[in-house]
């Protein structure tokens, strides 16, 4: 029997590794840029076309390669960060592995220009499908240049997997903001399809948070400062007060590398306990430098995840630095036991002499004097009772209004809770508990309002019959770039969800009206949290894009666990969910009401 075992070649290999490094346009964009970092490059530009399908090309003045490095760079494993296995816990570079450029060879048609500064020629290389194509002297500037049309030409199975123009180009510009906020002292700059995104001067850390978000983002910034020594801490928190619906302005950079780390995540979450609103997130770029040896950043694939060597140490720390910065600035309440505040005086009044307190006598007072007694009596109290007795307040007169939601006044089933069966309450503001003839009903009022809203939301998109609340004013509303990409996918479908929404420029948008559930002045942030649901909400029960935006859409608008409810919105909200074609479940398919049976009940006290 012949032998079965054989060695791939060098270019089905590549091809392999492609598929872990460089998974989509973005992926490519990320090492390049890393690369240039690396370099040394005080500025780069990043051109984008067909949101990275037809081109990706990115041009740095960093230190260039000679021929022989610009050849090789192309072969696996080839890198000029490492060279043996214990500089793997020395490192301070983006990148380390040598495989990006050999695997973006594999799957694209690439072309490189490369000159180092004290050169007179540089070197100009060609790569088609791995395969060298050609290799030639070229004038160029110091500095490298490299060019990547056709991504996945010869892999269309992959190809066919990417998204939409949109999404890709949100993806990309999620992995520039990443690169520019850990390196501002690099002047940076994108381009997609012939429009500046970005034109990024050299900066501090807050000047290119600005830069990057806006200058109204320049008052919500709060310093954090951290020196022990295990590590140190540098960056910027949010203010509470601007706090989001989404977690998408959350950072952590690990020695200048962008990670994601739920663990450090919860560390500042936790310091911000109390100063949030209920399902608000708090922003931050937080940059830690730490000691290569005592962390393992070769974990994963993309490099996002790093090994801490004393976890719970790094958390205390980040949890430390962010809670004092917010009570070193006054963000939040700080007690001081050493004061003693009992005779404190106002400060508006240190500078006058207090008065002393008279006390005012009517010397004509007589309680026993008759016409005092019908003074009280001709007081109006009575009238008290006879309002309280002529007003009918019975439930069937209440209207019920919810602020949150006011489509609990739309039509509801015939199929309602029966009257004699009408007692409500809640419990813990949470659920709903209903008396029945079978038992005790049981609602999260959370996730029966979502199911409610998500049936709701989905006839909206499917039929195109939107409902907006036009406002007497237009209002300007501005986003960051990534969520403008995304805006401009979802354009149609959000305008059938009742938002009146149009381009204006730049990162602008005009708001001209809302759906009726969304309060005034919350527009925006149920915009954003929207677009954050719906870029981190797939799940398996949710099959396309309608579904997910209306489960979107439902998860930002409905009531929430902890709202106080009249009964007369607790039966109407019930009479809602009977209504619904999947009554007994939560968009996610989890249940949202259960039954609690009267022998059950009975059981429990045998």
């Amino acid at each position: 029997m012949s032998d079965i075992i054989r060695l791939l070649p060098d270019s089905v290999a590549n091809q392999i590794a492609a598929g872990e490094v460089i998974q989509r346009p973005s992926s490519a964009v990320k090492e390049l840029l890393e690369n240039a970092v690396d370099a040394g490059s005080s500025h780069i530009e990043l051109f984008i076309k067909d949101s990275g399908r037809t081109l990706i090309q990115i041009v740095d003045n960093g230190s260039g390669m000679s021929p022989t490095d610009a050849r090789l760079c192309f072969s696996r494993h080839a890198t000029s960060k490492i060279q043996n296995a214990d500089d793997l816990f020395s490192i301070r570079t983006k990148g380390f592995r040598g495989e990006a450029l050999a695997s973006i060879a594999s799957i694209a048609q690439v072309e490189l220009k490369t000159k180092r500064h004290d050169d007179e020629l540089g070197t100009c290389i060609q790569i088609e499908g791995a395969e060298i194509t050609g290799q030639t002297s070229v004038a160029t500037s110091p500095g490298t240049s490299i060019s990547i049309r056709n991504l996945f030409f010869n892999v269309p199975a992959r190809r066919n997997f990417l998204k939409s123009n949109n999404v890709e180009a949100r993806h990309i510009i999620e992995e520039f903001e990443r690169v520019a906020l850990a390196h501002p002292e690099v002047a940076m700059s994108l381009h997609q399809n012939g429009i500046e995104i970005f034109q990024l001067p050299l900066a501090n850390h807050r000047q290119r948070i600005v830069s990057v978000y806006g200058s109204h983002y320049n008052e919500r910034l709060v310093p954090v400062t951290e020196e022990t020594s295990l590590l140190s801490i540098s960056g910027f928190i949010g203010k509470p007060a601007f706090s989001k619906k989404s977690r998408g302005e959350q950072f952590f950079f690990v020695n200048r590398r962008f990670i994601r780390d739920g663990y450090l995540n919860h560390a500042v979450t936790n310091a911000f306990e109390e100063l949030l609103p209920r399902d608000s997130y708090p922003s931050y770029w937080l940059f830690i430098d730490i000691d290569p040896s005592r962390i393992d950043v070769n974990i994963h694939p993309t490099k996002t995840e790093i090994k801490f060597e004393d976890e719970r140490s790094v958390y205390a720390i980040v949890r430390a630095a962010v809670k004092r910065s917010l009570g070193q600035y006054s963000i939040a309440p700080a007690l001081d036991f050493e004061k003693e505040n009992s005779f404190e005086l106002p400060h508006s009044m240190r500078s006058q002499t207090p008065a002393q307190p008279t006390v005012t006598v009517n010397t004509n007072y007589n309680p026993f004097r008759s016409d005092f007694n019908k003074t009280i009596a001709n007081a109006g109290w009575e009238k008290l009772y006879t309002s309280i007795q002529s007003a009918d307040i019975s439930q069937q007169n209440v209207k019920p209004v919810i602020q949150v939601a006011p489509e609990f006044e739309l039509k509801t089933s015939v199929e309602k809770i029966p009257e004699e069966h009408g007692t409500f309450f809640q419990l813990n503001n949470e659920f709903i508990i209903c008396t029945i003839s079978g038992g005790l009903l049981c609602v999260d009022q959370q996730a029966a309002h979502q199911r409610i809203l998500f049936e709701k939301y989905i006839n909206r998109l499917q039929t195109d019959s939107s409902y907006s609340q036009q406002d007497l004013f237009p209002e300007t509303l501005d986003f960051s770039a990534s969520d403008v990409a995304l805006l401009q996918e979802l354009v149609d479908e959000i305008r059938s969800l009742g938002f009146d929404i149009r381009e204006f420029g730049g990162n602008s948008f005009v708001l001209h009206g809302s759906p009726p559930e969304v309060l005034k002045g919350t527009e925006k942030s149920t915009l954003e949290s929207i677009l954050d649901k719906y870029k981190n909400g797939e799940s398996p029960s949710l099959k396309n894009k309608r579904e997910i935006l209306a489960a979107s859409m439902a998860k930002s608008v409905s009531i929430k666990s902890g709202q106080e409810l009249s009964t007369a919105q607790m039966k109407s909200l019930l009479d809602d969910l009977l209504a619904c074609d999947k009554p007994g479940h939560g968009i996610h398919g989890k249940p949202c009401m259960t039954l609690l049976k009267t022998e059950e009940i009975r059981d429990r006290f045998l």
